[in-house]
């Protein structure tokens, strides 16, 4: 754990004790399950996020992707046209899909992230709203899945298996990332792309593998998500869900300039994102103020990353 990391977990611990001391509510049970499972569920796409973000990129279509993959994971398993199984492959496959078409967008035809990722939102919301003629999607009446049920939305010892999908998650993308020749190649990439490149790696394969690991991991996140909500109005269902993603990565110390970033760090964005929108909901404050408190934390996270830059720089030259 680094500096960074160290100083998040102070700040989470902070921030928990004194919402714990204004509404002692904050440590029930009911509650921490709750913001447990809410941890999980944020969780899986921010990891995916950081990936493209460490290589010096952005997915803003998150929110869109989830709300079209939700709508029609639902579709296949409430009409019983497959097994939920087999479901669940066919919406990760169009995840890992999606990936790849904007991964090569960005690399081959060497588009914009930020154009192709927002056009990606518009386009799969849009879809997402055609699959269903703008009608919210939902399970039949009396409809049971025990199995699905249990394995996405059950809880072991009262630990939601959300969490715990989260955390195997965490585990295997800290490995990928920090512990491979893939998670080194991806952080000198997005450092210097052309400086990789001339070092001999080969830079399309990993910045597409990193869009084939968000939208990836983004699936996922949208079956977890479609059956906690049970219902999806593709309209709304994930809206600015992308925000959530891109806030703890960067809290997490993710550079948006590429080339940084940790594991840890996410996890412990995330935690901090949940805790403060559970500080929000205990404290009565006004639920239409979320995304205000959301940009306060982005716009605080670019400030300390872009201070931490300078004085790192300044440090460096002084030395030499």
């Amino acid at each position: 754990m680094n500096r960074k990391d160290f100083g998040l977990l102070i700040l989470i611990l902070v921030v928990g004790t004194v919402v714990a001391i204004i509404n002692p509510r904050f440590l029930s049970p009911v509650n921490l399950s709750n913001t447990a499972n809410l941890i999980g569920l944020f969780g899986i796409f921010a990891l995916g996020q950081a990936f493209v973000i460490i290589s010096g990129g952005i997915e803003l279509s998150v929110g869109s992707i989830i709300a079209l993959l939700g709508v029609i994971f639902v579709d296949l398993v409430s009409l019983g046209t497959v097994n939920w199984s087999v479901a669940f492959a066919v919406v990760l496959a169009l995840g890992c899909l999606i990936g790849l078409v904007h991964g090569l967008l960005i690399t081959r035809a060497r588009l914009q992230p930020f154009v192709v990722t927002l056009c990606g939102l518009l386009i799969y919301r849009g879809v997402a709203r055609y699959y269903t003629d703008d009608a919210t999607a939902g399970f039949p009446f009396g409809a049971s899945f025990p199995t699905l049920e249990w394995l996405v939305a059950g809880r072991f010892y009262g630990i939601p298996h959300s969490l715990i999908a989260f955390l195997i998650i965490t585990i295997i993308m800290a490995v990928v990332l920090h512990r491979s020749v893939f998670g080194r190649y991806l952080f000198a990439v997005g450092k210097n792309e052309e400086a990789a490149r001339y070092s001999g790696i080969h830079t399309t394969r990993i910045i597409t593998a990193a869009y084939v690991i968000c939208c990836g991991l983004t699936a996922v996140a949208a079956v977890f998500i479609a059956m906690y909500t049970r219902s999806i109005s593709p309209s709304s269902h994930g809206n600015f869900y992308e925000l959530y993603a891109i806030a703890a990565a960067v809290l997490g110390g993710c550079s948006l300039r590429g080339g940084e970033g940790s594991i840890i760090g996410v996890v412990l964005g995330t935690v901090l994102l949940q805790v403060l929108q559970n500080l929000v909901n205990l404290l009565g404050i006004p639920s239409s103020l979320n995304f205000a408190v959301m940009g306060s934390v982005i716009l605080l996270g670019v400030l300390a990353d872009q201070q931490f830059y300078r004085t790192r720089k300044s440090v460096a030259r002084a030395a030499g």
